[in-house]
């Protein structure tokens, strides 16, 4: 099994707790396409319980790296040396291993496989990502992120690094515009133990300003992890099961060490009743209970509906409900 990144060390217990709960928003709406060309675009709205609406627009073009040229033009010409192939330039000349001269002139597209996304919201912000992948080195993929608030011409910009092998996983998250900022964060791991650490640096002030640390383990049935953040104050331990093909189980305890003793709890299941269908269901230590249930209508139609209730209060008008489509053609 791969090294997971360090926020995801905890990731399906906390997927289990979290995802697929479709209460958090009155209504929700997702349009996926895709075009033959590899552009992605998606569409999103979300009504919350208050009334706010709020939608985001999305177009994502993916270049997926070949690892290879592909020829597209053949010229018979004589170039004199020095010329020499490279990786990075659209044209190559081809030297004749017995003169040393170029007989040969090719020109050559090589796919990098970078993916460009650009977002547009309704609080007119936008946002625009370059990734790429396995082109720099194997394993490292490089992300820039640029935004801009045309309201009040704030412009934002960050670059992300992420390094992965086998045995170890690590990041490097930089924010150019604010402070400038840096957080860092690693994890090594060997037999399904994992242990991994972060920290943040702020440039102006010369100082750490947070630091978290987590360790685990992980095998194909289950996983259990413990994480220590904000500064080493808030702990939480989680667990994750998954009992067989149908029945998925996890759990999560955690403790803010500056608010009190109090342990914070919660509990959550998933069976899958069919092959396009499941429920889940969770509740906290607060007596507050989810319950959802997704279908697959057809192909690429998918209804959510959710549900949460608090069991201390049921008198009282504090549950909500909520329902969710997706649309992916």
């Amino acid at each position: 099994m791969s090294v997971p990144a360090f926020t995801d060390i905890s990731k399906p217990s906390n997927d289990l707790l979290n995802k697929d709960f479709y209460h958090l928003s009155a209504a929700a709406l997702e349009v996926k396409s895709n075009t033959p060309n590899n552009v992605a675009f998606k569409v999103t709205g979300k009504n919350t319980h208050e009334g706010a609406t709020s939608g985001l627009l999305e177009a994502k073009y993916a270049d997926k790296a070949s690892g290879k040229y592909s020829r597209l033009k053949n010229l018979n010409i004589q170039i004199m040396p020095p010329f020499a192939p490279s990786n990075h330039v659209n044209f190559i000349i081809g030297l004749s291993p017995l003169t040393g001269q170029a007989q040969l002139l090719m020109f050559y597209r090589r796919s990098l496989g970078l993916t460009l996304t650009q977002t547009w919201n309704t609080l007119n912000a936008l946002e625009t990502k370059i990734e790429a992948k396995d082109s720099i080195a194997k394993g490292v993929k490089a992300e820039f992120i640029g935004s801009f608030l045309p309201a009040s011409q704030a412009y934002g910009g960050k670059v992300n690094l992420h390094y992965a092998q086998a045995n170890l996983h690590t990041r490097a998250f930089f924010d150019l515009l604010k402070g400038p900022t840096a957080n860092v964060d690693a994890v090594i791991g060997k037999d399904g133990l994992l242990a991994g650490a972060s920290a943040g640096y702020d440039v102006q002030k010369a100082a750490i300003t947070n630091y978290s640390a987590a360790i685990g383990y992980s095998a194909p049935q289950y996983t259990a992890s413990i994480t220590a953040s904000n500064n080493l104050s808030v702990f939480a331990a989680s667990y994750y099961h998954k009992v067989n093909s149908q029945v998925e189980a996890g759990a999560k305890a955690s403790w803010d060490s500056k608010s009190g003793n109090t342990v914070g709890l919660e509990v959550a299941s998933k069976y899958r009743l069919d092959p396009v269908s499941f429920a889940k269901v969770k509740i906290n230590d607060r007596g507050v209970a989810a319950l959802a249930y997704n279908v697959l209508l057809r192909p690429g139609v998918t209804l959510g509906l959710g549900a949460s209730f608090d069991t201390q209060k049921l008198d009282q008008a504090t549950h909500k409900i909520g329902a969710s489509f997706t649309f992916d053609s």
